[in-house]
């Protein structure tokens, strides 16, 4: 059969000026579009449409962004005129464009900007920002609806966990908990038992839609793969049990991104895996992914700007950054780093940066160095110093707002992101348990105190 033509390019005029857009691209991505193609009208069959109410440049984003670019916004008024197509064009990847490039310097104008023009998603997403970030981040919003919004919300808690594997029930432990840093009162509290079957020795962890996960832990000197996975919500205070994946693993790297869960590579009896997979909350099953390109265990992953990158560990003292394309199921090779006898063992997102923190000189692992990568320019920066990595801080980090979280047994330790530098902002209470660390972030309930964490001496 011949191959029917493809429909001509849409010739669209905004704001005085002209532009030529694929249909299928538009009705795909916009419910102003689809609705207008599918009506019927008599204007979709003009040669023209004219779009009087938007603006050239908010249009010309919105083409960007649906082709799959990522345009840098920064002045007031870009980002304004892009809040406005959202919303008009009911273009629901644009809107996803704007929550991921949320920035203290921006976070206050796209609040009051989502909040008016009824982008929910946004607005909540500035707002939890905002929450998160600076007090005076509030004080800059313009609208009283938007500030006490903001004031209403939860702000997120630094949550811990450190290793254990199944314990029989008879015999009681007190350290099988998850903790979170009480900020205020400069303490570790418990914020839940582990299950009894629950292991994380070994086991991926990630938060996904406020709730943590833990896939993949192992028991015994075997190395047995624990068969559930266990998810914690912390507004109900439960754990529920969910299935594993379909290769078994432990060692492998969770991640919560673009609404499943991922499990990258892995180790299953003691031989690592490349294989991925995703999990989908509302459908409870775990389906393939593409491969990592070679067998992985252990893989720093972060997410910026709504991308997922991994580090693999190369020949020749080599670190590659790869980024997971989700819409081409790929592998894209981002970027490499070589250091002599030295790996990243942690990365962590800011902005358009990636910090690659690795082992520091001659595999000294109770010191550390940061490099950074900018996403925008593919450019290698190392930070000045090294950091103490003693039990846990630096090779488990979060990044909260404008803040990196880290942690020992002597010090929780906070930086800024300042320029692409990491600067001490302030000492906190170190975790109260010997052992490797997983961090992450949760926004807990009101009235979620829980008792001080007992410290266990250390083996």
């Amino acid at each position: 059969m011949p191959r029917a033509a493809e429909a001509p390019p849409v010739q669209v005029w905004v704001g005085g000026q002209l532009f030529q857009a694929d249909r299928a691209l538009l009705v795909e991505h916009c419910g102003f579009f689809r609705g207008l193609f599918r009506s019927g009208m008599r204007e979709t069959r003009a040669a023209e449409l004219r779009l009087g109410a938007l603006s050239a440049g908010g249009f010309r984003t919105t083409l960007q962004v649906l082709r799959g670019e990522r345009p840098a916004l920064a002045a007031a008024d870009e980002l304004l005129q892009a809040v406005e197509c959202a919303a008009f064009l009911q273009a629901p990847a644009l809107a996803r464009f704007l929550e991921h490039s949320l920035t203290s310097d921006n976070c206050a104008l796209l609040c009051d900007a989502a909040a008016a023009f009824g982008l929910h998603d946004v607005f909540r997403s500035a707002a939890l920002f905002i929450r998160d970030g600076a007090r005076e981040l509030a004080a800059e919003l313009a609208l009283p609806e938007a500030r006490a919004y903001v004031a209403a919300l939860r702000p997120s808690s630094y949550v811990a966990v450190s290793t254990h594997t199944p314990a029989p029930g008879f015999l009681e432990d007190a350290s099988r908990t998850l903790c979170y840093l009480d900020e205020e009162a400069d303490a570790w509290r418990t914020l839940a038992a582990l299950p009894l079957e629950a292991s994380t020795l070994l086991a991926g962890v990630a938060t996904l839609g406020n709730k943590l996960y833990i896939v993949g832990g192992v028991r015994g000197a075997s190395k047995e793969v624990v068969e559930r996975g266990f998810c914690y919500d912390p507004d109900g205070g439960t754990w529920r049990r969910f299935p594993s994946p379909h290769q078994p693993r432990y060692d492998t790297a969770l991640a919560g991104f673009d609404g499943r869960l991922y499990a990258i590579g892995g180790e299953f009896q003691r031989t690592p895996v490349s294989s991925v997979e995703r999990y989908d909350p509302a459908a409870g099953r775990w389906s393939f992914a593409a491969d990592l390109p070679q067998p992985a265990a252990g893989v720093p992953c972060a997410q910026a700007r709504g991308r997922l990158f991994v580090c693999l560990w190369r020949p020749a003292d080599t670190t590659a950054v790869l980024e997971y394309a989700a819409r081409a199921d790929a592998w894209l090779p981002v970027a490499e780093l070589r250091r002599p006898q030295s790996y990243g063992h942690c990365m962590v997102a800011h902005r358009d940066s990636l910090y690659v923190v690795r082992n520091g000189p001659s595999d000294d692992f109770l010191h550390c160095a940061i490099d950074c990568l900018n996403l925008a320019t593919g450019q290698w920066t190392a930070l000045p110093g090294q950091f103490v990595n003693s039990k846990g801080a630096l090779f488990t980090a979060v990044v909260r707002g404008d803040t990196v979280y880290t942690v020992n047994r002597m010090f929780t330790l906070l930086y800024t992101i300042e320029g692409g530098t990491w600067r001490l902002l302030r000492e906190k209470a170190g975790f109260p348990r010997p052992g490797s660390l997983q961090t992450c972030l949760l926004r807990l309930p009101p009235g979620a105190a829980g008792p001080v964490a007992s410290t266990t001496p250390e083996l």
